[in-house]
This record gives C-alpha cells, sequence and structure tokens, in this order.
C-alpha cells in the first residue's frame, strides 16, 4: 500500500496583509493549518447574509404560508446539505480544489467543466449579495439619512460593496476567513435582534394564496410552488460544492473525515437561521405591506425597510454590510484561484479581478436592464442541474476509487502537460463527461419552476418538477453502469483496487512538457475514518 507522505511541521500561518501566494496548486503539508472548524465558518458565514434572506423569501412569493414555506425551506436544506457534504473531503485528500480533483473522474481537460460551474455559481451568488446588500445600503441611507433613492445612488453602492469584495478576494482565504469569522458572530447577533423587532408583528397562521377558499386553478398550482420554492433553497447549499476543496484544501490530510463531512453539514443546517428569518419578514411584508411582494415585481428589501422600527435601520444596514462581504467573498475567491489556472498568464490576483469584473457587469446588466427575480431563479436553476450531477460523479468516483488519487497527476493542466493516470482519451474521461452532461441536459428539460423557469418537458409531471431526483438518479446510474462496461485503467486505482468497477489493462502515457517538478507521490484517503 502506498502511504500518505509524511506531514511536515506546520508553520505560522502568515499575517492577514500578507497576500495568498497559491493558486491551485497542491498546498504544501507545512502551511495546512485550517481546522474542520475554520471550514465550519467559511461555509456558514458565506450564508449567514443578507443574500440569504432574499433566496428564503422565495416560498412567500410562490403563495406558500409560512408553514408551507417553513416545511419548502427545510425540505431544501436538509436535501442540499447531504448532497453537499461529502464535496469537503477532496480538500484535504488532494491538497487542492474541487475543480482539479475533478480531472481524475472528468480527465485533465475535463476538469474545466468545475472551472466553468465555480464561474456560474460566482457570477449568481457575488450578484444577489451586491443586490441585495446595495439596496439595503441605499434604502437605509434614504429612511436615516434622507439620500435619494435614484439610479445613481445604486449605482455607487454596488460599485463601493463589490470594490470591498474584490479587496478581500485579492488578499486571500486567510483574509476571507478572518472576514468570516467576524461575519458569523455579528450576523448572528443582527438576526437574534431582527427576531426581537418583528416580534411583534410575526404572525405564523399568515394563510398565502393555497387556502381552502382558492380556486381550482390555484389549488392546482401548490405541488409546482412548494417544489419550486425548495429548489430554490437548496440551490444555496449547492452552490457550495464547486468551493469547498477551495477552504478545506487548507485542511490537513490527517484529519478524520467524518470531521470534515460535519462541519460542511453543520454550516448548512445553521443558514436555516437566515432562511427562516427571511420567510418570517416576508410573511409580515406580504400582510402589512402587500405591494413589495408582487410577483411580478417584488422588492424584499424595499419591503423589510418598510415594515422596520426605525430603531432597526441601522443593524439592517450593517447586515446588509457585513453578511453581503462574506457571501461575496466566498463567491468569488474560489472561482479567481481557479481560472488562474484555467488561463495560466493569468496570477491568481489578476484572474480574480478579470472574474470580478465580469460579476460587476452582469449586475448591472441584471439589476436595470433583466427581471431580478427572473435572473435570480434561472441562475438557481442552472445552478441545480449543472453542478448536482458533477457532485454525483465525482463523489461516486471517489468512492469506486476508495478515496485514492494520484497528486501529481491533477495538476497535469495546470502546468500545461500531457499525459499522466488522468489523461484517458486526450484529456478527456468520457465516462464521467456522458454522465455528467446527459444528466444535467435532462435536468434542465424537465426543470419547471412556476411563472420563473420552465424547460420544454417541464409540464410532464403535472407541473411537479422532477428534475432534480432524474438529474441525481441518471447522473448515478450511467456513471456506474459505463465504469463497468468500459473499465478505466488500473493505474487510476490505488493499491486495493476499485470499488463496484471494473479494470482495464491500459498502458498510461508518461506526463510529458511543462518542466515543473513532481508535488508528491500518491496519496490513498482511508476510507475508514
Amino acid at each position: 500500500m502506498t502511504s500518505q507522505p509524511a506531514e511536515s511541521p506546520a508553520t505560522p500561518p502568515p499575517a492577514l496583509t500578507e497576500v495568498e501566494p497559491y493558486g491551485v496548486e497542491r498546498i504544501p503539508d507545512s502551511e495546512r493549518t485550517a481546522t474542520p472548524l475554520d471550514l465550519f465558518r467559511v461555509a456558514f458565514g458565506g450564508a449567514n447574509t443578507f443574500s440569504t434572506c432574499v433566496l428564503g423569501a422565495f416560498p412567500i412569493l410562490f403563495g406558500l404560508s409560512f408553514w408551507q414555506g417553513l416545511a419548502a425551506t427545510l425540505l431544501g436544506v436538509v436535501v442540499g446539505a447531504l448532497i453537499l457534504c461529502p464535496m469537503a473531503v477532496f480538500g484535504p485528500v488532494n491538497g487542492t480544489n474541487n475543480a482539479v480533483a475533478s480531472s481524475a473522474h472528468l480527465g485533465v481537460h475535463g476538469r474545466i467543466v468545475g472551472s466553468f460551474l465555480s464561474l456560474l455559481t460566482a457570477i449568481a451568488f457575488f450578484s444577489i449579495s451586491v443586490w441585495s446588500s446595495g439596496d439595503a445600503l441605499v434604502g437605509g441611507a434614504h429612511r436615516l439619512f434622507g439620500l435619494e433613492r435614484g439610479t445613481l445612488s445604486y449605482v455607487v453602492a454596488y460599485a463601493l460593496f463589490a470594490g470591498l469584495v474584490l479587496a478581500v478576494c485579492v488578499y486571500g482565504f486567510r483574509f476571507m476567513l478572518f472576514v468570516n469569522k467576524i461575519a458569523v458572530m455579528s450576523a448572528t447577533v443582527l438576526f437574534l435582534l431582527g427576531a426581537i423587532a418583528f416580534a411583534g408583528d410575526f404572525d405564523p397562521s399568515y394563510a398565502g394564496v393555497f387556502t381552502a377558499h382558492a380556486d381550482a386553478a390555484t389549488q392546482s398550482m401548490f405541488w409546482p410552488s412548494f417544489i419550486g420554492a425548495a429548489l430554490i433553497v437548496l440551490s444555496n447549499p449547492v452552490s457550495f460544492g464547486a468551493f469547498l476543496g477551495d477552504w478545506s484544501r487548507y485542511i490537513p490530510a490527517s484529519t478524520p473525515h467524518r470531521k470534515v463531512i460535519g462541519a460542511a453539514f453543520l454550516s448548512q443546517l445553521a443558514t436555516l437561521l437566515p432562511f427562516v428569518f427571511g420567510l418570517a419578514t416576508a410573511s409580515i411584508i406580504a400582510t402589512k405591506a402587500p405591494s413589495y411582494v408582487d410577483p411580478k415585481a417584488p422588492d424584499f428589501v424595499g419591503g423589510l425597510l418598510a415594515i422596520s422600527p426605525s430603531w432597526f435601520f441601522l443593524p439592517v444596514c450593517l447586515l446588509a454590510l457585513i453578511g453581503g462581504m462574506s457571501t461575496g467573498t466566498t463567491s468569488l475567491y474560489g472561482t479567481g484561484l481557479d481560472f488562474s489556472s484555467v488561463f495560466p498568464r493569468l496570477s491568481r490576483v489578476q484572474a480574480t479581478l478579470l472574474v470580478g469584473v465580469l460579476s460587476i457587469a452582469f449586475i448591472f446588466i441584471g439589476r436595470f436592464g433583466l427581471d431580478l427575480v427572473q435572473s435570480i431563479s434561472t441562475f438557481a436553476t442552472m445552478i441545480i442541474t449543472c453542478t448536482t450531477p458533477w457532485m454525483v460523479v465525482m463523489m461516486l468516483g471517489f468512492w469506486t476509487r476508495r478515496g485514492w488519487y494520484d497528486p501529481d497527476a491533477l495538476q497535469v493542466f495546470n502546468r500545461r502537460q500531457r499525459g499522466g493516470r488522468y489523461w484517458f482519451a486526450h484529456g478527456w474521461n468520457w465516462r464521467g463527461m456522458t454522465a455528467w452532461w446527459v444528466s444535467a441536459v435532462l435536468g434542465v428539460l424537465f426543470t419547471d419552476i412556476p411563472g420563473q423557469f420552465v424547460g420544454p418537458l417541464g409540464d410532464v409531471a403535472g407541473g411537479v418538477d422532477i428534475s432534480l431526483p432524474l438529474s441525481l438518479a441518471v447522473a448515478a446510474l450511467l456513471f456506474l453502469a459505463l465504469l463497468w462496461l468500459f473499465p478505466e485503467p488500473r493505474a487510476v486505482y490505488g493499491p486495493e483496487g476499485p470499488r463496484l468497477a471494473r479494470t482495464a489493462d491500459t498502458p498510461v502515457p508518461p506526463i510529458t512538457g511543462g518542466g515543473a517538478e513532481p508535488v508528491g507521490e500518491p496519496v490513498l484517503a482511508e476510507p475508514t475514518r
């Protein structure tokens, strides 16, 4: 059995103001000083924000009652957390991010799928954080100081906020971790203050539109609306799938997997705090200021400020600022990190700035040129349908390989080399690629979020969205079937051999070109932890 390389003594972490030197190369053992608690803080901090409250308001926008919305929220968070949490183990095992680790299952070139997914997610959630935080800051300043709520005010707020997020991402992981440590505690306190502020107005008996007196046409939309709301919520934990390795790669490889997986799972359960805050306040808005939850032109932030007591205006602004910083940095950091390897002429800092500028462009187009809610729901749909099958391929690949990876071969793409264990067919593992794209396409075709996004086959199940279970099942069955029918080379499996898969005696081409030194020996992630 090939053992893991001996870990070097840990060195003191760099200063917060020191720009992170690492891209997607394997993090040296001596630099891996993070803990599962740090992973919890970053993942929870990135979602314990105002933008999550906006997503939490969607069940009310879809016409559900408070209790129906709470059930949809619980379903979305728990299912999403269960899908997400195994993705945390790739970082400690390989010391790199999840897109690079996907080379083992989609091929050296196929890893660009993970880069695409991280870009899609970064644009969506960076935009949501800037939109919601900018709107709250402008609205709060209007109520407190009489600031004009014109286009110029929003433009300045968005630009300043996006610039702050970019600055944190440029400094890197340590600075981001520092911001999230502050965000977890402060945002939690502010949400609890919000519970006090709105306690007198909250009525859990808010009935929504699906009452006993509703007509038959309205009643028939209940399950499509319920499932659609749950999917919007589920998109939040699933969105972290491409990013978990960005943060967990700083955790030592010797850390028990159950602790890393547990930290990722608990971080998403904790997001029930902002989700329920958004749900509860949206139900109050629907009662006291219904014009703000009109499905044709909803304005959750404006509605929240309209129903807030005057003493809560400042906490709302602080919550928008702190929480938005947390969501924005966790979304943007990983994508900049990954694109520095996709475009080798760009450093991590330059790639981060490039992705940030593209995201800012989308922010202004989506806010001033498109339907904002339509933009959010469509991107959330694309995240679920495209990312979930990719995660299934990754997790099943980890299981069939018994957690064994060759870190040197994972870096072939980043060094502009050729060959290695994960070269497969000209750098593509068509087994994993086929399972991913077939499942993703089916997911899009069968998506049905009423009034938001409906695929060509979305009405097949009577208006109920079956895209997620369908894409999950197809990805799992198709990938395992392809591994069995068309065995992968024996060299991609570790000393213990495959699990529920066959192998072929296919020669592995040597790694050529690039000239970089190998980063280490193949490692074995112990499955019994």
